[in-house]
């Protein structure tokens, strides 16, 4: 028997063979053509091959797991027919008279040099897509034989150093029962679409596909990251009443979707769910979502050669607010910078872009862009209940330009003759330090606050949250935190105010019993762990958590708090 660790990326426990997938060999040599126009006509025969294989799992993909899974295939679509890609491939052959695969993988390698340098995680992700489509059309240019997970027709566990999105997309539940990786974490794209398929997953072991062999009985733990090869009787035994309890306990939160969250002592806090798009309402509603506390805008203004139009933004937002039916939606405006970059601006490179031009600075300089979110924004505000947000506030003076330029816009709507609630809440993400300091101010002109503990935890302990070598002081447990979401918390209730939080801490379990303590009115996270967490707190006495809270708060480090609060209401 042999343990291996990794990385829990899916929940669950899978048990089954292993299926090593292994992918072949692209390496290309650069070879003269004898015919470029026959070269040419292999690109585009192998081009066409490709675009039907994608359109084939786009469809497949849509039907299971809906329209934002899909759109990941019709990124690879869109690379297939770019002009940009698609030219200097059919130059270089021509020019150069080579082979097409050597032209493809030259000039691809290109474009995943200059994603990969860039600042953005966004644009990051389509080096990643890049890969997978030149593969794509390189099996089919040097005749490799590839055993897809979709011919997979036995219960299996899926081993392989990755799998890309068209793996994953691929991989059929009735057989598939889970899968490790020697690479990747959480947020990859495998990993994301494994939660979504809800297949057990471990990544990031580093060698797991160089220590076993197919058919070799295998454990994937998703939930503590552990893969078990070959287990004893004894040790199977033990694994299967884990999953079997694990089943069970999802049996169990899912009794608790339509009921409200209440603690132990019969106080009232509110679950709500972070959002990217209007597609991911569906997984709100679903996992019983009494609102949600982030819509992300910026993903609207990704992934497109041009600024979106207010009808554009208009429909999103409307969506959005008539599928939540009345319940509240707070939406962030135009959170750009940092690791998010919108090319098509062509802002100046900074040092530290975290620190720098991002976010409300960019809009209150660049108020066309500012302007035309916020009359969508006003436009749809009679559908729905709407919050309306300012990330990256560090001054009054900040706030008070943003809410004079949305008080000036609703103005003119209403002069158009246009409808505009009369109950919309304006708030502010606290996420800089300063303004947690000055939090009794800015509650004084706030309606909410909601604490963005990503940012807020790598500005107050100086260490960038991308940074492995500085990873150790991404500390959320830490006292200097807690005592930060105090000050907020405690401000925002002395002016009749309510105080949520839309980062990770918010759906962490260890987290959640002292946030509930400091008096966190709401908890905005992964539509996934609205269940678990709305169980964690039935079983937590609001009253106990106040007094855990605050021994937490006299604590010198976070590993003293983490010990305090080791399996509370978990």
């Amino acid at each position: 028997m042999l343990k291996i660790d990794g990385i829990a990326a899916s929940a669950g426990v899978a048990i089954a063979p292993v299926f090593k997938l292994s992918h072949p060999d692209f390496t290309v040599k650069r070879q003269k053509a004898e015919d470029p126009a026959a070269e040419l006509n292999r690109l585009e025969d192998a081009l066409a091959k490709s675009r039907q294989e994608l359109e084939a799992i786009k469809d497949r993909t849509l039907r299971e797991l809906g329209e934002k899974k899909a759109e990941i295939f019709e990124s690879h679509l869109l690379i297939l027919n770019d002009p940009e890609l698609l030219t200097p491939v059919r130059d270089k052959i021509s020019a150069e008279i080579v082979t097409a695969e050597y032209a493809l993988d030259e000039v691809s390698k290109q474009f995943v040099s200059m994603f990969e340098n860039m600042k953005s995680a966004y644009l990051q992700e389509r080096a990643a897509d890049m890969r997978d489509v030149t593969k794509r059309v390189l099996t089919h240019l040097l005749g490799l034989s590839y055993v897809s997970p979709a011919e997979i027709s036995e219960k299996v566990i899926v081993v392989a150093e990755d799998l890309t999105p068209s793996d994953t997309a691929q991989l059929n539940r009735n057989y598939v029962k889970g899968f490790t990786t020697n690479i990747g974490g959480r947020t990859s794209h495998s990993a994301i679409m494994a939660r979504s398929l809800e297949i057990p997953a471990v990544v990031g072991t580093k060698d797991v596909l160089a220590r076993v062999n197919s058919g070799d009985m295998l454990i994937v733990d998703g939930l503590d990251g552990a893969v078990i090869v070959n287990p004893t009787p004894e040790t199977l035994r033990e694994y299967e009443a884990k999953r079997d309890n694990h089943l069970r306990q999802i049996a169990e939160w899912k009794k608790l979707r339509e009921l409200p969250t209440v603690s132990k002592d019969g106080v009232h806090v509110e679950l709500a769910a972070n959002i990217g798009t209007p597609n991911d309402v569906a997984g709100v509603l679903e996992n019983g979502g009494e609102g949600v506390g982030l819509y992300r805008t910026e993903f609207l203004y990704m992934g497109r050669s041009e600024l979106p139009s207010e009808e554009v933004q208009f429909n999103a937002y409307k969506t959005v607010l008539e599928k939540m039916e009345g319940k509240p939606v707070v939406v962030r405006t135009l959170d750009i910078g940092g690791d998010k970059e919108l090319p098509y601006l062509d802002l100046p490179k900074e040092m530290n872009p975290f620190l720098g031009f991002r976010a409300v600075r960019l809009c209150l300089e660049r108020t066309d862009i500012f302007r035309t979110q916020l009359r969508a924004l006003l436009r749809a505000s009679t559908f729905g209940n709407l919050r309306i947000m300012f990330p990256m506030i560090a001054t009054l003076d900040e706030f008070r330009q943003a809410k004079a330029l949305l008080t000036e816009e609703k103005e003119k709507l209403t002069a158009e003759g246009v409808k505009v609630s009369d109950s919309i809440q304006l708030g502010i993400m606290v996420e800089i330090p300063s303004t947690a300091v000055l939090a009794d101010h800015f509650a004084k002109e706030v309606d909410f606050f909601s604490i963005g503990t990503n940012d807020l935890i790598q500005y107050t302990m100086a260490a960038d949250r991308m940074n492995e070598r500085v990873s150790y002081l991404y500390q959320p447990y830490n006292p200097a935190i807690l005592r930060l979401v105090k000050m907020v918390i405690d401000a925002a209730h002395k002016e009749g105010r309510w105080a949520g939080m839309c980062g990770e801490m918010a759906g962490d379990a260890t987290a959640i019993p002292l946030l509930l303590g400091l008096g966190l009115d709401e908890f905005s996270m992964s539509a996934t762990s609205i269940l678990p967490a709305r169980s964690q707190i039935s079983r937590l006495s609001k009253a106990e958590m106040k007094e855990l809270a605050e021994q937490a708060l006299q604590m010198q480090t976070a590993e003293e708090v983490v010990e305090l609060v080791r399996g509370i209401g978990q």
